[in-house]
């Protein structure tokens, strides 16, 4: 089966629901079974990973439509939804970390990666360390005794190097480590961590899964190996993902194919308008051949999403916040994923340690679904606010 055909149909039971052909939405807490011998064998079943309905926190038809079309679009396991792509982070480290262990991060993780590695896990005696995310099969120096978890982002947050995940998920299995990877750039449709060696895949979903900024979502893949552990641990953090947020996630999933394809081609247009222009230092998207990740990212992935990093020349803060701040089509705001487009300066660049930004402004774009060349107007009237002010200010 392939990709565009798992996206329209894995999860789906119209048979189930009076041939109604979305799952609908089970607003379920309390489950009620006919007799003991019943419960007693549903809890069974469920606790050795069978889908059966047993309480609301333990899934519901709902949850398990959205977690059977990730992890079959995945090539996983099994797959748990959560509240949110940071709650998915964290129930992967606590997880499988404990008291004396070690994780190795990349250093261009996604920001509350960081803080999360720095605040929680430290004061629970976990140790934390970062290594450069272009060292390759190099991780392996990087490697402890004690290293029980090897966390990747590829491409990474805001700087978008390109890992060799394959050969980082290697060092780190000679090692004894297990390898999870924030996959959320590429989607499930993009890029299959778990063909190149990860053990664990984490989507904040509220991203390019649920696709319209009306949910918040997070979901892990997981290999037969990891899966029990993961498993474990949600159920006894009670941690859980609401149904309507759930349905919007599965029903967003049905067009991920499209939009990201749109959301690619809008991308390069806007990527290459940035290249012509004398402001810009340089573009940092995978897709654009120049890129020193593109041989990786055409090796690996199989398209890349709309989100990249334009490094300005040196100008004025002053002079960046009136370019954004008149744009009309962008949006300024923290997520990205939807159909619309965003604007973000770059600001989680300061938690790095191992490879600190040395470059100019950085401002994040998210390229949505309008016309590019709308947004091309509006960009092309925010740089010439930026030069106005950058010459008011000298």
């Amino acid at each position: 089966m392939k990709d565009d055909t798992k996206l329209t149909t894995l999860g789906r039971d119209p048979g189930a629901y009076h041939g109604i052909v979305n799952p609908p939405v089970f607003h379920a807490s309390t489950v009620l079974h006919p007799s003991v011998a019943a419960y007693e064998a549903h809890a069974r079943a469920r606790e050795s990973g069978d889908k059966q309905i047993v309480y609301g926190r333990r899934g519901t038809p709902t949850s398990f439509a959205f977690e059977d079309a990730v992890a079959g679009l995945e090539g996983g396991h099994a797959a748990l939804s959560y509240p949110s792509g940071l709650t998915a982070i964290a129930a992967v480290m606590l997880s499988f970390l404990k008291a004396g262990d070690h994780v190795l991060v990349c250093d261009s993780a996604y920001g509350p990666t960081h803080k999360l590695c720095d605040g929680i896990l430290a004061r629970l005696g976990v140790q934390s360390s970062y290594f450069d995310p272009l060292i390759g099969a190099e991780l392996a120096k990087q490697m402890r005794p004690n290293t029980k978890l090897v966390y990747l982002e590829s491409p990474g947050s805001e700087t978008f190097e390109v890992m060799d995940v394959a050969a980082a998920a290697r060092a780190a299995h000679a090692g004894g480590a297990l390898v999870a990877i924030d996959n959320t750039w590429a989607s499930p449709l993009y890029f299959k961590p778990l063909q190149h060696g990860c053990d664990l895949s984490i989507h904040a979903a509220t991203k390019y899964l649920v696709g319209h900024s009306d949910a918040m979502m997070g979901v892990v893949t997981a290999n037969q190996a990891a899966w029990k552990p993961l498993q474990s641990t949600t159920y006894e953090l009670g941690l859980s993902a609401g149904p309507d947020d759930l349905y919007l996630a599965q029903r967003g999933m049905r067009t991920l194919s499209v939009r990201l394809e749109r959301h690619q081609k809008n991308a390069m247009t806007v990527a290459r308008w940035f290249q012509s222009r004398p402001e810009v230092a340089r573009v940092l998207y995978p897709a654009l051949p120049d890129d020193p990740g593109h041989a990786l990212w055409k090796r690996d992935f199989a398209g890349a999403s709309g989100l990249f990093s334009v490094e300005f020349k040196p100008a004025p803060k002053a002079a960046i916040d009136a370019m954004i701040d008149g744009l009309e089509y962008f949006g300024l705001g923290a997520s990205w994923g939807g159909y619309e487009s965003l604007v973000m300066p770059c600001g989680q660049i300061k938690l790095r340690q191992v490879r600190p930004w040395k470059g100019g402004p950085l401002v994040r774009f998210h390229i949505g679904l309008e016309d590019p060349a709308d947004l091309m107007a509006d960009l092309g009237a925010g740089l010439d606010r930026l030069k106005r002010a950058a010459a008011t200010a000298a």
